[in-house]
C-alpha cells in the first residue's frame, strides 16, 4: 500500500467556524492515516490556547452536543491524540497577546519559514 501524502493546513483569522472545519478536516485525514500539520497564523492562534478565547462566532458546546456535532475542544483533543502536529505563528501570538505557556501541550511556536520548511513542495490548504 502506498504511503499517504501529508496534509498541510493553515488558518489565518479568528473564525471559530474555519477553525472547527479545519479540525474536522485534520482529524478525518489523521484517522485515515494521513500525517497532518496545522499552522495557525494571525488571530487563529487562539485555537491552540487553553481557553480558545478570542475566536469569533463560536457555537455553544451544548448546542453542538444537541446536534451530535463534536465541539472544537473535542476535535482539538482528537487531533493531538491522533498525532497531529501543530505550529502557532510567533507573530500571531504577539498580535493575540499569547505566550507559549498559554498554548496547549503539543503545539510548537514558529514562523512561516518553519512551516514552509516542513511543507517542502507539498500543497497547502488555506482555510
Amino acid at each position: 500500500m502506498m504511503a499517504s501524502s501529508p496534509l498541510f493546513l493553515t488558518l489565518a483569522d479568528a473564525s471559530w467556524q474555519r477553525a472547527h472545519y479545519g479540525f474536522v478536516l485534520a482529524t478525518s485525514a489523521l484517522s485515515l492515516g494521513r500525517p497532518t500539520l496545522l499552522f495557525a497564523g494571525g488571530y487563529s492562534v487562539h485555537v491552540f490556547s487553553h481557553t480558545m478565547q478570542g475566536l469569533e462566532g463560536a457555537l455553544a458546546t451544548e448546542e453542538l452536543l444537541r446536534k451530535n456535532v463534536p465541539s472544537l475542544h473535542d476535535l482539538r483533543e482528537a487531533f493531538f491524540a491522533l498525532d497531529g502536529r501543530a505550529i502557532a505563528c510567533e507573530t500571531g501570538m504577539k498580535m493575540a497577546g499569547l505566550t507559549p505557556q498559554e498554548l496547549v501541550e503539543g503545539v510548537r511556536s514558529g514562523g512561516m519559514i518553519r512551516f514552509l520548511t516542513e511543507v517542502e513542495d507539498h500543497p497547502i490548504l488555506a482555510l
